[in-house]
């Protein structure tokens, strides 16, 4: 039988001002939900892989911009490091309040929504989207191009890789989030290790253990260059900043930490920040130590582990590491974008298919959507990481910025204690990542990030259109509204029967529960071959003699459902004050493969019940195995 599940409205929430404390867990269906949910360790390894893999390729961006002012120019090296790294505790110390305000996650669309309007919290959730989508996508094909560089052979097969990767990191997430977490704690210990002590290392050597610069490996540095400008430097800032994607992956998923989730989720920011920014710098101090310059086909960080460590098995741990890392990086999207998604179908911009949960708090819908996305990336690209990492990192700025300007006027609405110090903090931190998105957007628009400026115009306007659709529905539901109470009317049971059997007495046996008048039809077509089974059925119910008169319908084609659908509609013109319901009874075989032998008549009917008549459908299913346990 068809139900519908309607959700009243609710009124808009509003932040907390404070923090108050979370509630106790209660010690029954809480309590057993919070084993499927986060401690702040497995937090840092669900949803911090994306922010810890960036130490790969963040400073190589910052290097091979300053390469083009020669040595002079990478001499900035550890100064951009050091802004990136006051605008990453900016950004922390901003997350973490937005942890507080918004508990129930969504971060810079939750702020976004309840200071500056729902069409920009439109903008802000289609660039964490975004995002989250190229995060898994770039993430993974990075980790493939690590790991086709070490075994050439594999090249060839490098987006069949991809595919295996991206399948083998969505069984695991639909397991559930704390099961990815636990099988992603292990290499994100091994890679915060093995760069912790390359960095300690590095700094008590002289000289480079060796170097891995070799023939056919030629330099990339300019030597030419004389001067460093303004405008190289922010361009160095702007590409550097790409190591910040996934800071608020945290605050995104806070309702997937064990309670009290605010307090975990804090404290997994706060370590997210600290270690990435101790790599950063380290990376950053090394770079100036060893005086690296950018070598074609050999990564800064493959020189730094070198230098550091020497060409032995420290070297290959860390590349071992580092290309693990990268691709399980994208379990940061598929912590925190299924989360956002049932935000946004909560509040009717998505369909609410994506606000469902499964059994081991996992937004399924999400997780395959997401799955499902990535994957046509993947194929677009050809597993080419050069051709994703333009689209890369646009998406998150924009959420930065408007995360910003929306805590800026939070704090201006509660003026708490210390507010106009917060306030100052998030407006400078609005100024820096704004300047850093239109940097970003600006020196990769001819690159591919133009389609990024394309997309998110289109799925804001995506969003609007599911939520008017869904404001159709709740005025037709007349939702909100006190429904008139119930109220006893006349109701007739159609039951279409194409033969005499036992499915045919259970369906009439519900019938007469049913309706106070019951009609059993039947199709009938003009064609020789169907007329002995017509009155077969004509002679063989009278015969039985069941009480319900049987209605032959005439069909001068095959259709089978139309023909029912005109009889019903007809009954509804002539019979307004009579609710009218079809049951179509329907076998239901002992095993899935069985279903191929059915001809799927049930399906056909109602579907053209459903879609030429407003009476109700009642599907009703006989097991077949049922029926022959009891024989």
């Amino acid at each position: 039988m068809s139900t519908v599940s309607q959700s009243g409205s609710r009124p808009e929430e509003l932040p907390d001002t404070e923090e108050p404390p979370d509630t106790p867990a209660r010690p029954t269906a809480d309590a057993a939900g919070d084993r499927h949910r986060l401690t702040a360790l497995q937090g840092l390894a669900a949803l911090s892989l994306d922010a810890m893999a960036s130490v790969a390729y963040g400073p190589e961006s910052i290097v091979l911009v300053l390469a083009a002012a020669g040595a002079y120019g990478l001499g900035f090296t550890l100064p951009v490091t050091l802004a990136i790294a006051a605008l990453l505790a900016v950004l922390v110390a901003s997350y973490r309040q937005v942890i507080a305000a918004f508990p129930n996650g969504g971060g810079s669309y939750a702020v976004a929504k309840a200071h500056l309007g729902h069409r920009t919290a439109l903008v802000a959730a289609a660039s964490l989207i975004l995002d989250y989508v190229l995060n898994v996508a770039v993430s993974v094909t990075a980790g493939v191009a690590a790991l086709t560089s070490a075994f050439p052979a594999l090249y060839g097969d490098r987006l069949w890789v991809c595919l295996a990767v991206l399948v083998l990191i969505t069984a695991i997430n639909l397991r559930g989030i704390v099961d990815s977490a636990k099988a992603f704690l292990l290499p994100t210990a091994v890679f915060i290790a093995a760069i912790l002590a390359m960095v300690v290392v590095g700094l008590f050597r002289d000289a480079p253990a060796s170097t891995v610069t070799a023939d056919g490996h030629a330099s990339v540095l300019a030597h030419n260059a004389t001067g460093v400008g303004a405008l190289l430097l922010l361009k160095a800032f702007a590409s550097g900043c790409s190591a910040l994607t996934g800071v608020e992956a945290v605050a995104n998923a806070v309702p997937s930490f064990r309670a009290p989730a605010r307090k975990r989720a804090q404290r997994t920011e706060v370590a997210l920040g600290a270690l990435l920014g101790v790599m950063l710098i380290g990376l950053s101090l090394l770079i100036g130590r060893f005086h690296l310059q950018p070598v074609e086909g050999v990564t800064v960080l493959a020189q730094l582990a070198d230098a550091s460590f020497g060409h032995n098995w420290a070297f290959y741990v860390v590349q071992f590491a580092t290309m693990v890392l990268l691709a399980l990086a994208a379990n940061t999207s598929f912590g925190g974008l299924p989360v956002l998604m049932s935000l946004l179908a909560r509040d009717n911009y998505l369909p609410h298919v994506f606000g469902l949960k499964a059994d081991r708090q996992v937004h399924r819908h999400g997780v395959l959507a997401l799955a499902a996305v990535a994957a046509a990336l993947l194929v677009f690209s050809g597993g080419d990481v050069n051709t994703l990492v333009p689209l890369f990192a646009i998406g998150v700025f924009v959420g930065f910025t408007l995360c910003q300007v929306g805590m800026v006027r939070h704090w201006y609405g509660v003026r708490s204690r210390g507010w106009r110090a917060k306030a100052a903090l998030n407006g400078f931190g609005a100024v820096l990542t704004g300047v850093s998105a239109v940097i970003v957007t600006g020196t990769k628009f001819a690159d591919g990030a133009w389609l990024i400026a394309l997309a998110l115009p289109l799925l804001v306007l995506a969003f609007e259109a599911v939520h008017r659709a869904y404001g159709r529905i709740g005025e037709r539901l007349g939702l909100g509204r006190v429904p008139e109470g119930p109220h006893a009317a006349h109701s007739l049971v159609v039951v279409p029967v194409s033969h005499l059997s036992l499915l045919t007495s259970e369906a009439l046996n519900a019938a007469v529960s049913l309706g106070d008048e019951v009609i059993a039809v039947t199709v009938t077509h003009d064609d020789p071959e169907d007329r002995p089974a017509a009155d077969a059925l004509r002679r063989d119910w009278e015969l039985w003699n069941p009480g319900v008169d049987l209605l032959e319908l005439p069909s001068r084609t095959r259709s089978v459902g139309r023909p029912i659908a005109d009889y019903v509609r007809t009954l509804t013109a002539h019979r307004s004050a009579t609710r009218i319901t079809v049951l179509i009874p329907e076998a239901e075989p002992a095993h899935l493969w069985q279903r191929l032998l059915q001809n799927q008549r049930g399906a056909v009917v109602a579907h053209a019940v459903r879609r030429h008549t407003d009476a109700a459908i009642c599907r009703l299913r006989f097991r077949l195995e049922a029926a022959g346990r009891e024989g």
